[in-house]
């Protein structure tokens, strides 16, 4: 009987353990795909919802640059948050995030492209007739720590070229994919990089915008943007957190509100989602690598070793 008594008290000693270990309000860092005031009224009402789900307030955090909601999470004044995958490799390997879920869209697809977009008064209509005027031209990528803004069109659009941006065109800039379209529409930059997903929530809210945008190149298809905690939340709380991503979308309301992002759902997911944007990663430095006349035989031998051997290394992650 006394054991019995010990062992409740214990256990309940450590459910009220775990509720203190819990912060009073959540703070969810929002990579900057555009500027905060397109971005606020979309995401607003979906944390007053996971508010009430978890009973705290979240908060929105929102940085200028992606590497701001990365380094808030370092320091733990972001708990939770929507990134891209690249993102998301540094968060995971620099600020102990964790991916617990991903995106689907309003097709049910797990992932979305990454566009390079023209005026539609711009002669050209492919890739290779923007790279052919090359130094004639100002081309905008993303933010250095974008998927689609920067990483897949620096792979499949440069490195596999053996082509260098910088050298390619007469300037090279950087902005957040809403700010790029807007650049191309107002013929400040020749072409740009963005991501589909953001193409289509202005095709809603900017379709003025839209029209006035041709598509010059389209990727293959991009794992889901992930959703990521901190490592070291309360199991508690994370149990709260999964719950209501994995059961939101339901109800016509829900639904509507998930819709503003182009978003139909969420389902489970965890790190190794990042492998195939790691191997591309690496599949880009090896290009690059392979390329580079500067570095001697036996230093360039030695760094595609090195290369080979992170790929070989995720691959076999990925097969377990």
């Amino acid at each position: 009987m006394i054991r019995h008594i010990a062992a409740f008290t214990l256990a309940a000693a450590a459910s009220l353990a775990t509720a203190a270990d819990e912060p009073k309000e959540l703070n969810f860092g929002i990579i900057a795909t555009e500027s905060t005031v397109s971005l606020k009224p979309t995401w607003e009402p979906f944390l007053e919802d996971m508010a009430k789900a978890v009973g705290m307030p979240v908060r929105a955090f929102f940085a200028s640059e992606y590497s701001g909601v990365i380094e808030a999470m370092r320091f733990k004044k972001v708990d939770i948050a929507w990134y891209g995958n690249k993102s998301a490799i540094t968060a995971v390997d620099r600020a102990e995030a964790e991916i617990f879920s991903k995106v689907v869209n309003l097709e049910g697809q797990e992932g979305y492209f990454s566009y390079v977009v023209v005026n539609q008064d711009s002669p050209f209509k492919s890739i290779d007739d923007i790279l052919a005027k090359g130094p004639e031209l100002t081309f905008s990528l993303g933010d250095p720590q974008s998927t689609s803004g920067t990483l897949v069109p620096g792979y499949y659009i440069f490195a596999q070229r053996g082509v260098d941006p910088q050298k390619a065109f007469k300037r090279v800039t950087n902005a957040k994919h809403e700010a790029n379209a807007l650049a191309v529409v107002n013929k400040q930059v020749d072409a740009a990089t963005m991501a589909s997903d953001v193409y289509d929530r202005m095709s809603t809210s900017q379709p003025d915008k839209v029209a006035q945008l041709r598509i010059a190149w389209k990727s293959p298809l991009i794992p889901s943007d992930p959703m990521a905690w901190r490592k070291d939340l309360p199991e508690s709380l994370k149990s709260k957190v999964r719950d209501f991503f994995l059961t939101y979308g339901k109800t016509p309301a829900e639904k509507e509100k998930l819709a503003k992002f182009k978003w139909s759902a969420f389902r489970p997911s965890d790190n190794n989602q990042l492998i195939p944007i790691r191997e591309l990663e690496i599949a880009k430095k090896k290009a690059e690598t392979e390329k580079d006349d500067k570095l001697s035989a036996d230093e360039k031998k030695r760094k595609l070793d090195e290369l080979t051997m992170q790929l070989d290394a995720l691959k076999k992650t990925a097969a377990k």
